[in-house]
């Protein structure tokens, strides 16, 4: 300091002590303030050095049936790193399959189909077309999503399907487009031809039960006048068949045991469970990563490439909503800042809904007797030891597709048969040595919607499906029941058919069969079309062709809620076959393509079959 003190004079002591403290004072606040800026830059740089540490090249929100694809297949480039967050916990326990038989266990789906643990156990509002019934509506809540709880059918759903995305604005989607990729994914145990895949992760199977009342319920579809088809998801879908399941050596094959833990021990690939992605985080409209909640402690980490959503087609819409992307109106009266006005944001809800027809059985070949306690634990067992036995298949085995009516270019109405008795999801025990189908329209003309209910990421959204508000969809569910009546009275089924459980025969006249639907028609679990696939000049889509969110960048959605409209079918091989796609479009890779792959055509539409 005494340097800066040379050329003053001091002419009084007391004077000299004053501005020598002022001095001091003034050099103190220099050096604090010099401080400060310092601290300031170094906050500033750990700050930095700690979101690099904290940043990743791609982040995907939900390891469901699209994103453990996404995250397999964004992780083999090594230069890319990837954090996949999942608000469910793991689908294995202490890396065990078999102590998390509940899932693994194909038999045993309806377990988790009713259990909160690893299901959103979502409900709809009060349905004003079905007696004012709550629907419920299960979704996936753990490693593979959905996948881990639905019943393992694989069905990709019929050509036209993919051609009407492409003319809905999702320019290549079509069938020729998306075949390559249904291959791509799959193993199928039949091995490869111009339909199937004989190379991919997901691993599909048929039944090998050979049970005598799937060999009756294809025999009497054919009685009634519909073809066998020996691949519904080959060449012809229309007509009867044995079903093909996501089964691999009596275990249920989820994306999670298909794509995500032949990734988990890649250097590139992180993966969290139980932690809810609460807010995607913007700079002006960039998308520079997400806000989480883990073990009760708000977190950030930020993407230096893109968030891709696959929570599927309630969460995805609910966290864009969420983060100020939606209908800007509905966001300000929830107090959330409009980042993007997207309308079309949880729009489009389309679901399939079915109805149980169930006839009693005259002999004692059902699976009743295998829900008897002692019968349970011989069952449970046997899989345990050796992944055999009734454990493992899920007993949907067969199934098919037919049109309702003359003048339906391709089927909308689909069978799942069961030879057995279910009732209410499952969470009721059956009764009785019965057997069923359950079947419903696959293109229903009811729309729905789902809205946030409170800015609180905790709070499920509103989910209105608005089912059977059409003229249209009553008579098709009407349709429903007379046909498979038709089947269940042919000759096939005399010597197991008992009375009719459900309707009943008391249940004949129209009106009495559209009261039977309204009461008990109950959901496929096939939510989808919330962030409808579009071109960005259609005001109601949410992506475009390239699965990019429309007016903000680095955003993309990957997952069932983007497709333009419902496939003719279950959902999960289509929505695999949407995150090989997309992974692909991500890379930049050129797209796969086969073209004029034959697709069957009725000979007339004069005729329903």
């Amino acid at each position: 300091m005494s340097y800066l003190m040379k050329g003053f004079k001091c002419h009084s002591p007391v004077m000299c002590k004053v501005a020598g403290s002022l001095f001091k004072i003034r050099t103190l606040k220099n050096t604090l303030r010099i401080n400060e800026q310092q601290f300031k830059i170094s906050r500033a740089s750990s700050q930095l050095s700690s979101e690099k540490a904290n940043s990743y090249n791609y982040i995907i929100v939900g390891a469901g049936s699209a994103g453990c694809v996404l995250a397999n297949r964004l992780t083999e480039d090594p230069q890319s790193t990837v954090l996949l967050l999942e608000a469910g916990p793991k689908d294995t326990l202490l890396g065990s399959k078999r102590l998390m038989w509940k899932i693994h266990m194909p038999a045993a789906l309806t377990y988790n189909l009713c259990d909160e643990k690893y299901n959103w156990y979502y409900h709809t509002t009060a349905q004003r077309h079905m007696d004012n019934r709550v629907m419920y509506w299960p979704r996936g809540r753990v490693w593979g999503g959905s996948s881990s709880l639905n019943a393992m059918v694989y069905v990709r759903g019929h050509a036209e399907d993919y051609n009407r995305w492409s003319r809905q604005g999702a320019l290549g989607w079509d069938y020729e487009h998306c075949l390559p990729y249904f291959k791509k994914a799959q193993t199928h145990e039949l091995g490869p031809d111009q339909y199937r895949g004989g190379n991919g992760p997901l691993h599909v199977s048929r039944g090998k039960s050979n049970h005598p009342l799937h060999q009756a319920f294809l025999e009497a579809a054919q009685q009634a006048g519909y073809p066998f088809t020996d691949d519904m998801n080959g060449y012809q879908q229309e007509g009867f068949g044995w079903m093909d399941m996501t089964i691999h050596q009596g275990q249920r094959w989820s994306t999670a045991s298909a794509y995500l833990r032949p990734a988990i021990s890649r250097p590139n690939f992180s993966v969290a469970e139980k932690t809810l992605v609460t807010k995607i985080l913007f700079q002006g409209t960039k998308c520079i990563g997400v806000e989480y909640v883990k073990n009760g402690q708000r977190k950030k980490v930020f993407a230096s490439k893109e968030v891709i959503l696959s929570g599927g087609a309630i969460n995805s819409p609910q966290l864009l909503m969420l983060s100020g992307i939606g209908n800007a109106d509905d966001l300000k009266k929830l107090g959330i800042p409009v980042i993007c006005h997207l309308p079309g944001v949880g729009q489009n809800l389309q679901d399939h809904l079915e109805v149980y027809v169930q006839q009693k059985c005259t002999k004692p070949i059902t699976l009743y007797s295998a829900q008897k306690p002692l019968n349970m634990v011989r069952i449970g067992l046997e899989w345990l030891w050796k992944f055999t036995g009734e454990g493992a298949t899920s007993h949907l085995e067969s199934g098919g597709f037919i049109r309702s009516e003359p003048g339906v270019p391709h089927p909308d109405i689909q069978f799942h048969f069961l030879p057995s008795q279910v009732i209410d999801h499952g969470r009721v025990a059956s009764t009785m040595e019965a057997y069923q189908v359950h079947v419903g329209p696959m293109r229903s003309t009811s729309v729905g919607w789902l809205k946030l209910k409170s800015s609180d990421p905790n709070d499920h959204p509103i989910i209105e499906p608005n089912y059977l508000s059409t003229e249209r969809d009553v008579w098709e569910f009407r349709q429903c029941v007379k046909l498979t009546r038709e089947i269940f009275a042919q000759k096939a089924f005399e010597k197991f058919r008992g009375p009719e459980v459900r309707p009943g025969d008391n249940v004949q006249s129209d009106k009495e069969i559209d009261a039977f639907i309204r009461q008990k028609a109950d959901s496929a679990y096939h939510p989808s079309c919330t962030c409808k696939m579009g071109q960005p000049s259609d005001s109601t889509a949410v992506v475009d062709p390239q699965t990019k969110v429309i007016g903000v960048e680095n955003l993309r959605v990957v997952d069932a809620s983007i497709m333009p409209s419902v496939v003719t079918g279950n959902l999960n091989a289509p929505t695999i076959m949407i995150a090989e796609k997309a992974a692909d479009i991500i890379k930049g890779l050129p797209a796969l393509q086969e073209k004029n792959v034959p697709v069957y055509k009725p000979k007339t539409l004069e005729t329903q079959r």
